[in-house]
């Protein structure tokens, strides 16, 4: 059982790409494994929440006494030390925690504006943190609003056409720097998500692109080949033999070090290497070599500078739409808050309206009672709709008003029974 968001605070710790260069996410970057033993871990302290680590971001959302439970989890797996986390963390808190995930599932926060990618990271995210047992019903009404608005700004506003991912920016920029990159020997060594996406992505821009590709895992390269004939399979114990003959290596890998080092490296062969790997499984070396031309994830986000001024366009269009939902979340969020207040005042009034009918029907010979009835059953209700009407207005603190409406009634107290 996780815990219950009424006695917590919501919070989102972000370490993301605009504090943090990409030596420093990778630092804090977590594999799927890594995911999976924290969140057993929340679970085991009864906090309900998911992470998220992508090649831009880690982020923890959930329900928290503190940001500091968070921080802890986060610490507990991470290469990095609590200095340098508070130079590059940001934490968000209640609706400023829903603003920010909203803005995250659309492309806003991205790196690549607008990225289509983040979305379907997010569902895996959550769809993780699901499975082992840390959200709850909040998280399940917010995270599905999400993605109910991460689906009305695509299909309106249109923001994500264009360059809309690293995987196709790294397609994107061999296009623009090798006249004839089908006649270029092109080596992709991982096949996660981004690896599989860049695969793809090349492979119908380049329909003829010479191909080659490395996987850990044997029987995905085969899946993947089963779709795409063209692509040629090596094993992992060809690498430097295939480095050898490659004038194009994408890095695509997810270790928590690096894989490729500069004896896998032909230094007298020119080659190009894009590092989409985070942390970087490259070693820093290799930078170094004179033949060695490298390009990382920051570099690429540069290069969309075209699609970038359209959506930047789009921008006013997306935050109103997203504005729309997070407002019917958050009617969602007070009438939950409201529901037992407001049931109870229900209940009170009613209880008041019965004593006074009866006893106002002991001093009144002609008392009607249908009429008595009918007449305090409209004042009750136009009571309850000036209360409701009254807390459901953004500007209303139910932090205060409740509380004042409770003592004032006494509703804390009440016993309907009586």
């Amino acid at each position: 059982m996780t815990s219950s968001p009424l006695a917590m605070q919501l919070y989102n710790v972000s370490i993301n790409y605009k504090k943090a260069n990409r030596a420093i996410r990778g630092q804090f970057s977590l594999t799927p494994d890594m995911q999976c033993a924290l969140l057993r871990q929340a679970k085991a302290e009864n906090l309900s929440l998911f992470v998220l680590s992508t090649c831009n971001r880690t982020e923890i959302m959930g329900f928290a006494q503190n940001p500091y439970q968070f921080i802890h989890l986060l610490m507990s797996f991470s290469q990095s030390d609590m200095e340098t986390l508070s130079q590059v963390a940001s934490v968000y808190k209640n609706q400023e925690a829903v603003h920010h995930l909203f803005r995250t599932a659309v492309g806003l926060n991205s790196q690549i504006l607008g990225d289509h990618e983040i979305s379907g990271q997010l569902k895996q995210a959550f769809a993780q943190a699901k499975n082992i047992g840390t959200t709850n019903s909040y998280l399940e009404r917010l995270f599905n609003t999400v993605l109910q608005a991460s689906k009305a700004v695509k299909e309106q506003t249109h923001f994500s056409q264009g360059t809309t991912s690293m995987s196709f920016a790294c397609v994107q920029y061999l296009q623009q720097h090798f006249s004839a990159l089908e006649q270029k020997n092109i080596l992709l060594y991982g096949l996660g998500e981004i690896g599989q996406n860049t695969a793809k992505h090349l492979l119908k821009q380049v329909p003829n692109a010479s191909l080659c590709l490395i996987n850990r895992n044997v029987e995905k390269a085969e899946n993947f080949r089963r779709e795409f004939h063209q692509v040629r399979l090596a094993h992992e114990e060809d690498l430097q033999k295939e480095l050898a003959c490659c004038d194009i290596f994408i890095l695509a890998t997810g270790a928590e070090k690096p894989l490729i080092h500069t004896q896998h490296i032909d230094k007298k062969h020119p080659l190009t290497i894009v590092d989409l790997s985070l942390p970087s499984n490259l070693a820093p070396e290799i930078q170094h070599l004179p033949k060695v031309h490298l390009i990382h994830l920051d570099a690429l986000s540069k290069i969309t500078q075209q699609t970038q001024q359209m959506r930047e366009a789009k921008i006013p269009a997306v935050e109103a739409l997203l504005q729309q939902y997070e407002l019917q979340f958050f009617t969602w969020v007070a009438e939950r808050k409201l529901s037992p207040t407001i049931w109870q005042l229900k209940l009170f009034l009613q209880q008041l309206q019965q004593k006074e009918m009866q006893s106002v029907s002991q001093h009144l010979a002609d008392f009607n009672a249908e009429q008595a009835q009918l007449l305090t059953d409209r004042l009750l209700q136009k009571i309850l709709n000036h209360v409701v009407t009254y807390l459901k207005n953004p500007q209303t603190d139910l932090n205060l008003s409740l509380p004042c409406l409770q003592a004032m009634f006494n509703l804390e107290d009440f016993d309907e029974n009586h």
